[in-house]
């Protein structure tokens, strides 16, 4: 009776280091602990191929800036997005000035359209969401085309 019990004490605590020790996360089909961060940095590793998540996939911007959208596009800043973004200062939001040399036209776009999905799901925006303070930004209902004349006028900026 004596030998069962210490038997069984060993086979327990045996298994016990075994379990605790984990096999590195190795066996099973498991990846390592720094897979999800090391897939972050991969899918933010190029901010100006990702377009982020909404209705825009691609966007290619003229090299002539359209004066009369970009006047449209100043309305609509004005109206919906100085509570919170200002052109050259960082605010509630981060600044317009120079968003084309950060990220993607695309991206901008589909920030704008479609922000509540893009600070769940993309990793630049859930990045930016954590640098202002869990500030998500919120959703002005713009069409496409407001949307597109807003990006025209961060062009004048």
């Amino acid at each position: 009776m004596k030998y069962s019990k210490i038997n069984t004490f060993m086979l327990c605590a045996a298994l016990g280091m075994m379990t605790a020790c984990g096999g590195g996360g190795q066996e099973g089909g498991e990846a390592p602990a720094e897979a999800p961060q090391s897939m972050v940095k991969k899918a933010e590793a190029d901010p100006m191929e990702n377009t982020g998540i909404g209705p825009i996939s691609e966007l290619s911007l003229p090299e002539e800036i359209d004066q009369e959208m970009a006047a449209k596009g100043a309305e609509i800043y004005q109206l919906k997005c100085t509570a919170c973004h200002k052109p050259d200062v960082k605010f509630i939001g981060p600044p317009p000035v120079g968003v084309f040399e950060r990220r993607n036209p695309a991206w901008v776009m589909n920030m704008i359209l479609n922000p509540e999905q893009m600070v769940k799901e993309d990793p630049i925006a859930k990045k930016l969401l954590m640098e202002f303070n869990g500030s998500p930004m919120a959703n002005q209902n713009l069409t496409q085309e407001e949307a597109r004349a807003v990006l025209e006028y961060f062009r004048t900026l």
